[in-house]
């Protein structure tokens, strides 16, 4: 699982990589104690983070993927929509952490179908996927431009 090949150069890895495990720092788990960091790249190479929030309602958590992605769109200023390249997952779990359904289908919201979805733990064991591979034949914003 580890040396699996990015499309990213190894400076932007490395941060990436770090930006997730310190998100990971910051996680609100105090009922599952099951925290998740993640670090995204903007397409214009901009990193933002995300770490999941628990609530005493537990339906009302929020996922990593979904706190991260909306701090890119909080953090966006430009006026072509906001796309992201990567996006990073960091556990302490033995076991690599995919996103749920609710972050995939998000996830493909933002980002291409091509673009990099990569669990990472503390032991640096890694796997990675395509946007497409994790959530084929997903509903975009495609389909509802081209419902006419």
């Amino acid at each position: 699982m580890n040396d699996i090949k990015h499309n990213i150069d190894e400076s932007n890895w490395q941060e990436l990589v770090k930006n997730a495990r310190d998100a990971y720092h910051k996680a609100y788990a105090p009922y599952s104690n099951f925290k998740v960091g993640t670090a995204a790249m903007t397409t214009d190479n901009r990193i933002v983070q995300g770490c999941n929030v628990e609530n005493a309602s537990y339906g009302l958590t929020v996922c990593a993927e979904r706190n991260c992605i909306a701090q890119g769109v909080i953090g966006h200023e430009a006026d072509e929509p906001l796309r992201f390249s990567v996006i990073v997952i960091y556990t302490e779990q033995v076991k690599l952490t995919p996103p749920c359904g609710a972050c995939r289908q998000v996830i493909s919201e933002f980002f291409p179908k091509s673009a990099q979805v990569i669990a990472i733990n503390h032991l640096n064991q890694q796997q990675q996927w395509t946007v497409e591979q994790i959530l084929p034949s997903a509903f975009t914003p495609d389909a509802l431009i081209n419902a006419n």
